[in-house]
């Protein structure tokens, strides 16, 4: 796993078509990135948020150049990817999920794995570690009793195996 930053973020999935007119449903949205004017690129392709409609948990968008529901299905399924120089800055302490692919995961000087992704969960975000050796991968919740520092910019994350049952 590369420790390149990620230079666009997904926001979304285009997903089933709503109307007539080329709007659709988005999946797996993050709303913070799916604002009305802001362009998004899907298939190759930098297209302008020309509608925005629905709630934040199901938003519905049309762009740019996307008129009918014919275009929407042959867009169906595609990543709308925002460039991260485009998205809206972070406070303090805050990161894009896409930051936490290829960190290094470490118990103090022990090597464990690196981060595959970044997964949403009801009472808290989780990191799934693919663990350096093979094996099934480690998933470490974004809670104090399990993750010692959190070192994004230096791309090391410090947990605490015996927290998490591991050896």
């Amino acid at each position: 796993m590369s420790g390149a930053v990620v230079e666009a973020l997904v926001a979304g999935r285009v997903g089933r078509p709503h109307g007539l007119d080329g709007s659709f449903h988005v999946t797996g949205p993050r709303t913070r990135l799916l604002v009305l004017g802001a362009t998004v690129e899907v298939d190759g392709r930098r297209r302008e948020v020309v509608r925005r409609a629905g709630t934040d948990d199901k938003p519905i968008l049309r762009l740019e150049g996307v008129s009918s529901r014919e275009a929407v299905e042959a867009l169906r399924g595609q990543d709308l990817r925002v460039d991260r120089a485009e998205a809206p800055s972070l406070d303090e302490g805050e990161f894009w999920a896409e930051d936490f692919v290829g960190c290094a995961v470490v118990d103090g000087d022990r090597a464990v794995g690196s981060v595959k992704r970044l997964l949403a969960y009801p009472s808290c975000e989780v990191l799934e570690v693919a663990r350096d050796g093979g094996g099934e991968d480690l998933l470490v919740p974004l809670i104090d009793d399990a993750v010692r520092e959190l070192d994004v910019p230096g791309r090391r994350i410090d947990i605490d195996l015996a927290f998490l049952g591991e050896e």
